[in-house]
């Protein structure tokens, strides 16, 4: 049997120490042992019971009940008061069988595969890797669970790819105490998988692409996501290059993403009339402090898989452009006890030299972080035509309303179907601070609160269309922040969950993040058919 141990913590605080937040448990679940039940269906389905048995305690307590992975998002969105379950022990994979397919569906067997909640981005890469197959995109890194990544929406920044909850073709939520709360998602137009998985693993199946879509980036509040089943594609090489180019042609392909009419163009990477090929990737780095002519490019491009390529990893280590937290504590090494130096040294400074090209897999590219420690990040969600007018408007608040100690950065996204996701717009730049994390009294500069208040006022006040990423600091509390961003697809989305859960469930799966957010609200007397098959 599964097994639980049980902490009595007083506090609960995030990877990069955001907190720390009043929390009573905390609890981990480590499956049984392969020796003592060898079938891999029958350890997922005897962990689903243990979880059940966690959330009926939770239940008859009237408290909350909430999940987490490797704690990566800077705010309170993963976090309980009452009772949180730490997954990562939690990390059973398995490829499709060929009679687990639906007769309808569309995607390859071979390209599907169903991960536990707890699997970490990296071993999924390992994993599928040994299939012969890549995964689509991932976050900047590869530390977190595939749980948390899809519940807020993790982004890979590739332009025509999505972010990693695009991959996701089924879910699966344990909703409650009872049998019936053992529950599988698809999308009615897209079937995946058939009845006889489900049964394997004790779900009754809903294909319906509404609630599917809500559900998608849920905030974990639709339920404990137990599993999820990904598309994959075949391997693939990603040759990434670090340039400085003209600033203003810099803005101008983050506004048009025309690179085959722009005249930056990397030998190469163009095609027969040498004109610009479209990049996998595209992000700009930018010292808000300095007005610097050029701006520091990242362009990574899509390459056919071949078995001997030079090993990226040692290059990759010593990349400090390759996350933007990365790249900030590199230049603040020297000063990282003393924000005012730091903060001198950014205004007189220009970033880094550049000369980096590496190829590498998805794995191999956007590789460990290694920077653990007081950290914020803040980023919002705009159309990529208005990314050069945001970019203008917030590095202005950086030097007036500042100063404060981060860097910002630009990544470009395909739009995502899911309700709630923060990359809304066809293409959606995601207009990235970071830095380290500062007291304002301190430091005497504006505190990090009041910034990211700021940055939503600022938004509003200039009639810019925005998100925010549902995983980083930003005042969440902000009145009608999020009707402001999604207008009725907020309703929809309380609508779709009020539907699936009761509302002692709808409690139970709810924490200070949604309450903040006003999207705890339970909508009584919803529609039935919210939460059924569409046939």
């Amino acid at each position: 049997m599964a097994t639980t141990t049980k902490h009595a913590i007083g506090t609960w605080d995030t990877f990069h120490n955001n907190g720390p937040f009043p929390t009573k448990v905390l609890y981990k679940t480590s499956l049984e042992g392969k020796g003592n039940m060898p079938s891999l269906i029958d350890r997922y389905n005897d962990a689903a019971a243990e979880i059940q048995r966690l959330i009926k305690a939770a239940l008859d307590k009237q408290e909350g009940f909430r999940a987490y992975g490797s704690a990566w998002s800077m705010n309170h969105v993963a976090h309980q008061k009452d009772n949180m379950h730490f997954n990562a022990d939690m990390n059973l994979k398995k490829a499709i069988l060929e009679d687990e397919m639906h007769p309808n569906a569309a995607f390859k067997r071979e390209n599907l595969f169903f991960f536990q909640c707890g699997n970490v981005i990296k071993e999924m890469h390992n994993f599928v890797f040994d299939h012969g197959k890549s995964i689509k995109a991932t976050g900047a890194s590869n530390g977190q669970t595939i749980a948390g990544c899809v519940s807020t929406g993790v982004h890979g920044s590739a332009l025509d790819t999505g972010s990693v909850q695009d991959s996701v073709v089924g879910l699966n939520l344990i909703i409650g105490p009872d049998p019936h709360d053992i529950v599988y998602l698809e999308r009615h137009t897209q079937p995946a998988l058939n009845e006889v998985f489900a049964q394997r693993i004790k779900a009754r199946v809903i294909r319906n692409d509404g609630l599917f879509n809500a559900a998608l980036v849920g905030l974990g509040a639709f339920g404990f996501i137990h599993g999820v089943v990904m598309e994959t594609e075949d391997r693939y090489l990603l040759k990434r290059y670090v340039k400085k180019i003209n600033k203003d042609l810099a803005l101008e392909l983050a506004k048009t993403m025309d690179f085959a009419s722009s005249p930056f163009t990397i030998p190469g990477e163009t095609d027969a009339n040498g004109k610009g090929n479209r990049p996998f990737h595209y992000k700009v780095f930018i010292n808000p402090y300095v007005d610097d002519p050029d701006y520091v490019v990242e362009a990574i491009y899509k390459k056919p898989y071949v078995q001997e390529y030079p090993d990226p990893l040692p290059r990759m280590k010593t990349a400090i452009y390759r996350d933007l937290i990365i790249l900030f504590t590199k230049i603040a090494e020297k000063f990282k006890n003393s924000i005012p130096k730091l903060i001198k040294l950014l205004q007189t400074s220009v970033l880094p030299p550049v000369d980096l090209e590496v190829t590498g897999t998805l794995a191999e590219i956007f590789w460990d972080a290694p920077y653990q420690g007081p950290a914020y990040a803040i980023a919002v969600g705009i159309d990529h035509t208005n990314a050069p007018q945001a970019l203008g408007l917030l590095t202005k608040l950086a030097r007036e309303e500042g100063p404060i100690p981060g860097i910002y950065a630009m990544r470009f996204v395909k739009q995502s179907d899911a309700t709630l996701a923060f990359t809304r717009f066809p293409i959606t730049c995601m207009l990235e601070i970071d830095g380290l994390i500062w007291k304002a009294k301190k430091n005497k500069i504006i505190s990090l609160e009041q910034f990211c208040t700021r940055t939503i006022e600022v938004l509003q006040a200039n009639n810019i269309p925005f998100t925010i990423h549902w995983g980083k600091n930003a005042d969440w509390s902000f009145p009608g922040l999020v009707h402001h961003m999604y207008g009725n697809k907020a309703i929809t989305w309380m609508e779709y969950r009020s539907a699936l859960l009761t509302e002692k469930t709808a409690k139970l799966f709810s924490n200070k993040f949604l309450e903040d957010t006003q999207l705890d609200t339970y909508i009584a007397n919803t529609p039935a058919h919210l939460a059924e098959s569409v046939v």
